[in-house]
């Protein structure tokens, strides 16, 4: 069943394209329709569907991966918003975390942010909170997508909007964002560096990129608890304290350990390999989370100020650091580049 679009769409309908055709898309009744040939796109709960299937590898429209991951987050959504029932609970579990926290105080004011699978959308709803910016989000999975939407709905969020997409075709005209922002999304794909070349195409030149991965040392933690816990069970997972934090919390529990332990496809990358892609495809090494060269991410870091990218036993050592310290924030670690 179709419901209203936000006025996000009506104002914004030149950004987007029939991701099958890249046909114009425009805005007829409410509707979004490809200009050309009226095809409608239907809008579940407010959320447009430009879900195509794709095989990257291939160019078939049949993906093994992307259609195992949509199933798993449609029966586990993750993060859930347990314990989230207004704007200030999301904003003091944002704020508690560096990233989020530096990233609301130095996006572009005006900055048009695209989230390229933002899963429940917690991020894009923290950040489109803000009047300074405008965030559309995008996932592949729509139970996720409607906890996002209903959140936003129910706390009068008005500068976010979400839609379902497929990150190997999204819904978007080349050259349109300023920040094109992905985490702890491009390593659940069947291709990583052909999904990072596709949110790329979406960002202007000079806009910013940030890209958060599993890296080969700091998850592999994860990996080995995995292992203790496939075997041992429940009993095991104090070992993981994140989920010794969450026992009186069902609900987290449980979308922390299937989205950490129970996934059905990731790989991991190392910095040097991101390195590679921004030099490939003409992006601009600006900053990192941990620094590559190892210095201490400080509360004030200027996110968005180009720093040096070292050198590659610098690299490597941040990384074994990330693998000594037990692969915090299951090992995940962000890029940050500037489109050429």
């Amino acid at each position: 069943m179709n419901h209203p679009l936000s006025l996000m769409f009506e104002k914004h309908t030149g950004i987007f394209q029939d991701p099958r055709t890249r046909g114009q898309i425009a805005l007829r009744a409410g509707e979004l329709v490809v200009a050309e040939t009226g095809y409608c796109f239907e809008a579940n709960d407010g959320i447009p569907n430009f879900y195509v299937e794709v095989d990257p590898t291939t160019g078939s429209r049949v993906n093994a991966v992307s259609d195992s991951v949509r199933s798993f987050y449609e029966e586990t959504p993750f993060p859930n918003y347990d314990e989230l029932d207004s704007r200030q609970s999301l904003q003091t579990k944002a704020e508690s975390g560096v990233y989020a926290k530096l990233l609301d105080q130095q996006l572009p004011e005006g900055a048009l942010v695209l989230e390229a699978g933002c899963g429940t959308g917690q991020l894009s709803n923290f950040l489109g909170m803000s009047w300074k910016r405008r965030v559309f989000a995008g996932d592949l999975c729509l139970n996720s997508l409607r906890l996002a939407k209903g959140f936003a709905d129910r706390n009068v969020i008005r500068n976010v909007s979400f839609v379902q997409m497929n990150l190997f075709e999204p819904p978007f005209k080349d050259g349109v964002f300023d920040v094109v922002i992905s985490n702890g999304v491009l390593h659940h794909t069947a291709d990583c560096e052909g999904a990072f070349r596709s949110i790329l195409a979406k960002l202007k030149p000079g806009g910013h990129i940030l890209v958060g991965l599993y890296n080969w040392y700091g998850r592999l933690p994860t990996l080995w608890k995995r292992s203790v816990f496939e075997k041992f069970g429940r009993s095991s997972h104090f070992l993981d304290p994140k989920l010794k934090g969450l026992e009186a919390n069902p609900g987290r529990f449980r979308a922390w350990f299937m989205d950490q332990y129970q996934h059905p496809h990731e790989t991991r990358h190392s910095m040097d390999e991101v390195l590679g892609w921004f030099d490939r495809y003409g992006v601009e090494f600006i900053n990192s989370i941990p620094h590559v060269d190892g210095s201490e991410f400080a509360g004030d870091e200027r996110l968005f100020e180009p720093k040096s990218r070292g050198h590659v036993v610098g690299r490597v050592a941040t990384q074994l650091e990330m693998l000594f310290s037990g692969g915090q924030d299951g090992g995940l670690f962000i890029m940050i580049g500037k489109k050429r």
